[in-house]
């Protein structure tokens, strides 16, 4: 999956980028941003890891780490900003769910639900929202968004790709998200985390769009599969 969705992949560098500025700009925005970072850092790492059989040993509880280490700066990154902001409690939540989600809560996922289908993907995905809007420890909280993100990979994969209809749905449940959060000042704590699974999703999907198919007819040169040196019997 390595430079597929590079949309994705850029809207993640911004959001570390906002988030080591919130300090600066706009302090009251860190813990969403570092809820944001979590979710969208669990979305691309189930994206990343297509393995289709687990290893052999305990390589796999770390395989994934193996796989892109420097992909572990973000959680440092957000544990100094949180430091940075004058808040070394929620610094060390930072670095207890990062321990906790890279080497405990993603290989077990991996393992119980790593090939779930799509009907039993989205329930599961609303009760993790659903949870994530309700008070509770950070470090908790912080995990559930990790696994939130994995869960949402998953339901990604399995769903449509690269069709318009999919990707009007994805939005409109990005605007029902704000609309309501702007509404309804309560909501915030559900809308969050929906506005930012609709965004990850409305980024993979335009990374994939596919362009109307168009029929063959006759005086279209055919598309050469091989060498142009090559001249096929019937040409």
């Amino acid at each position: 999956m390595t430079g597929e969705l590079r949309l994705l992949g850029i809207a993640h560098g911004l959001l570390l980028g906002l988030l080591l500025a919130c300090p600066l700009i706009a302090p009251g925005l860190l813990p969403w941003g570092i809820d944001a970072l979590l979710l969208v850092g669990g979305f691309q790492l189930r994206l990343a890891d297509r393995r289709f059989a687990p290893r052999v040993g305990a390589r796999e509880w770390v395989s994934h780490i193996m796989m892109a280490p420097t992909r572990l700066l973000r959680w440092g990154a957000a544990a100094v900003v949180a430091l940075i902001a004058g808040r070394s409690d929620m610094a060390v939540s930072v670095l207890l769910a990062a321990l906790v989600c890279e080497l405990l809560a993603y290989p077990l996922t991996n393992r119980l639900v790593g090939r779930i289908t799509l009907p039993s993907a989205a329930p599961i995905l609303i009760l993790l929202i659903a949870a994530l809007g309700l008070p509770g420890p950070s470090t908790l909280h912080l995990i559930l968004s990790f696994l939130t993100g994995v869960t949402a990979a998953m339901a990604w994969l399995r769903g449509p790709d690269g069709e318009p209809r999919a990707l009007a749905v994805v939005l409109g449940g990005g605007v029902a998200a704000t609309a309501a959060a702007c509404l309804f000042p309560g909501t915030l704590a559900f809308a969050a985390p929906i506005l930012t699974v609709c965004a990850a999703w409305t980024l993979a999907y335009l990374s994939l769009l596919r362009r109307p198919v168009t029929p063959w007819r006759l005086g279209i040169a055919p598309l050469r599969l091989r060498p142009s040196g090559i001249r096929s019997p019937l040409s």
